[in-house]
């Protein structure tokens, strides 16, 4: 639940950087500055590993209110879903620690883009995260790259989506939603 006021929190300051002109553009790195609070730790006080990925959904939420696309999407009724993520971590975050997460989109293929994320302490990469995610329709089926790019615009030429983002993304798929698959192990 305390995620639930954390992204609403986030929407309302989001688009106050927004109105007080600090927008993003489509492939800027994004800045937020989140507290690790007692709701995010594991048995072992440090913050649980599930609570990164919500944290850095917090990430993309605010790329996109600040670079516009947001409403954009919500005008034509599309809507963000992850479809694959890996995380690695370094160092632990403690109660009550300060960190910036920084995301950032990093390129696309012919299904998804490729986020990333990072959570920062005093510069330093605590844990990083690939994410890929792409756009659904609220009338049905999926918002091709086609389409998406012709809102975002084509990425800068020095933004590509590092061989090894695209070998995780073939290698961790899982069959298309129509298709069998079945849980042999």
């Amino acid at each position: 639940m305390h995620l639930m006021f954390r992204t609403l929190l986030l929407f309302l300051t989001s688009r106050r950087r927004l109105r007080r002109g600090e927008k993003l553009g489509n492939w800027d790195v994004g800045r937020i500055q989140v507290r690790v609070l007692p709701t995010d730790l594991d048995f072992l006080r440090h913050m649980n590993n599930g609570v990164y990925l919500s944290i850095f959904d917090l990430g993309r939420f605010d790329l996109l209110i600040r670079n516009g696309l947001w409403d954009e999407f919500d005008r034509r009724g599309w809507y963000p879903v992850v479809s694959s993520e890996s995380i690695t971590f370094r160092k632990s975050l403690q109660l009550w620690q300060r960190f910036t997460v920084e995301s950032r989109v990093v390129g696309y293929d012919d299904k998804g883009v490729f986020i990333e994320h990072r959570a920062i302490v005093d510069g330093e990469i605590y844990t990083q995260a690939t994410v890929r995610g792409r756009f659904l329709k609220k009338s049905g089926g999926t918002v091709s790259i086609a389409e998406l790019l012709e809102i975002t615009g084509p990425p800068p030429a020095d933004i590509t989506v590092p061989a090894w983002q695209k070998q995780w993304a073939v290698d961790v798929a899982l069959p298309p939603t129509k298709a069998p698959a079945p849980s042999d192990w």
